[in-house]
């Protein structure tokens, strides 16, 4: 598969829309040092704008006007970044889009804070649906928001759930059951659902955009946890090997428990036993260094390419029917790009 120009420049032509809408969302916070300053930096940081943009460019596909799910959009990109700041909390990272992230920057307890205020700025956005979509259809956007959600805090607690517990005994379908609710859901699903209820005005059919949205998103966050290893750090924007040293349940470290010759696995084993700030850099260093011998980032990578494979199926049955249009071949041309992105 080959990566098509057109993906970066429609994520930069829907991106520029949803950073405007950005900006006038958060303009109405009151200015505090305390507040505006830091719930404004994530957002303001570049970044690829692949969730509002999914929605907009799904809203189009579907026959809508940009305009009516631009709100829609917006809260998603907003919620998005409340999730960026709890979840760099919880994980100890150092960067985020290539800067320090918000608790170092502005301390944990005023970052935490500024991640609520970007989950309630979500939350009224999406009221502006009901003067421009009317009642009923914002309150199916919302329904769809509250059942994301509760997915997402799921996977979450799943996640740091394995590594509290140091689960050394799952499978590939325990990553993809984690990654459905933890990325899937509010990376892919979400904005493909909200895209075709807006653009088909509530009449499109939505089960469809469950398989291709799991797909396409797994196919996402399997080269992020790739790039995560191997990536230019200086185009992947945050740290180095961060998921060796928080011992996360990728697919690769999956493959890596299960393929390794005893005396390997028992030293990985023990290493994961280990509180992650306990574990120094020449042994996370060793843990990548398993995992290219025994071909764990290889298989992780042939299974991206396969998920994406299965995406390119799914999408022809979650647009069936639909004109062909310069939003639908954008959403086609994600696909490859998902696997092929260098950050």
């Amino acid at each position: 598969m080959t990566t098509d120009p057109e993906p970066s420049a429609g994520l930069l032509r829907y991106g520029a829309l949803v950073t405007d809408g950005l900006r006038r969302r958060l303009a109405t916070v009151a200015h505090d040092p305390y507040l505006a300053a830091p719930m404004a930096d994530y957002p303001t940081r570049v970044g690829k704008a692949l969730r509002p943009s999914l929605c907009l460019a799904t809203c189009e596909a579907f026959g809508g006007p940009l305009a009516d799910a631009l709100p829609s959009a917006v809260a998603i990109e907003l919620l998005h970044n409340a999730f960026l700041v709890h979840d760099d909390i919880e994980d100890a990272s150092l960067l985020r889009r290539g800067e320090p992230t918000l608790h170092r920057r502005y301390g944990t307890p005023l970052a935490l804070n500024a991640g609520d205020g970007l989950a309630l700025q979500a939350m009224g956005t999406l009221r502006e649906n009901i003067e421009l979509l009317g009642p009923r259809l914002a309150d199916r956007i919302m329904v769809e928001f509250d059942f994301m959600s509760q997915q997402t805090v799921a996977g979450q607690a799943l996640e740091l759930g394995w590594c509290r517990d140091n689960r050394t005994d799952l499978e590939p379908d325990d990553y993809l059951d984690l990654i459905m609710k933890k990325t899937c859901w509010y990376t892919t699903v979400l904005p493909l659902r909200v895209g075709a209820l807006v653009g088909s005005g509530g009449t499109a059919e939505l089960d469809p955009m469950i398989e291709f949205g799991f797909h396409l998103g797994a196919a996402f966050q399997i080269r992020d946890d790739i790039l995560n290893l191997v990536g230019d750090p200086g185009l992947y924007g945050k740290e180095a090997l961060g998921d060796l040293q928080e011992g996360k349940r990728t697919l690769m470290l999956i493959h890596l428990l299960a393929v390794a010759e005893p005396a390997d696995r028992r030293w990985l084993l023990a290493y994961l036993d280990r509180d992650p700030a306990r574990r120094p850099r020449e042994d996370v260093a060793r843990v990548l260094e398993l995992m290219v011998s025994y071909g764990s980032i290889g298989f992780a990578g042939e299974f991206a390419t396969g998920v994406a494979r299965s995406a390119m199926t799914s999408m022809d049955a979650a647009f069936a029917g639909l004109d062909d249009s310069r939003a639908r071949r954008f959403i086609g041309r994600l696909v490859p790009f998902m696997v092929e992105r260098a950050s």
